[in-house]
């Protein structure tokens, strides 16, 4: 299993902005196909983005798209989610993922299942 590390989280007040990263150790995250998935208190873990192997295919859930970014820097074998203009139920612990196969069709319905590895996750609290 490959070991993911997600890092960034914290405590905003709504309208600011986070960079989440996850990290890989001890492999090349270039190969892999990336998600961000997040769980909060009481709900199913959910799909938030993904982004291939290459960097060039990306997709969003629909309560995300226009504030929140994934990206990729191969040199520092980290993947990235930018979120811009958080909103209190944005309110989850985030996980990075990571799989073989290219990201799916529509990350947001996309099962956790589908994922070979997980990272420990960062919380994330938007709050006034």
């Amino acid at each position: 299993q490959l070991q993911l590390v997600e890092s960034g989280g914290g405590l905003v007040q709504p309208g600011e902005s986070l960079r989440l990263s996850c990290a890989a150790s001890g492999f090349t995250l270039n190969y892999y196909t990336i998600a961000w998935y997040r769980q909060a208190p009481g709900k199913e873990r959910e799909g938030v983005s993904c982004i291939s192997n290459s960097g060039g295919n990306t997709n969003y859930a629909g309560p995300v798209k226009g504030r929140f970014t994934i990206s990729r820097d191969s040199n520092k074998n980290t993947v990235y989610l930018q979120m811009n203009s958080l909103k209190p139920a944005d309110t989850a612990v985030y996980y990075c993922a990571a799989r073989s196969q290219p990201c799916p069709a529509m990350i947001q319905i996309t099962t956790p299942t589908a994922w070979e590895s997980w990272g420990q996750g960062t919380q994330v609290t938007v709050s006034s």
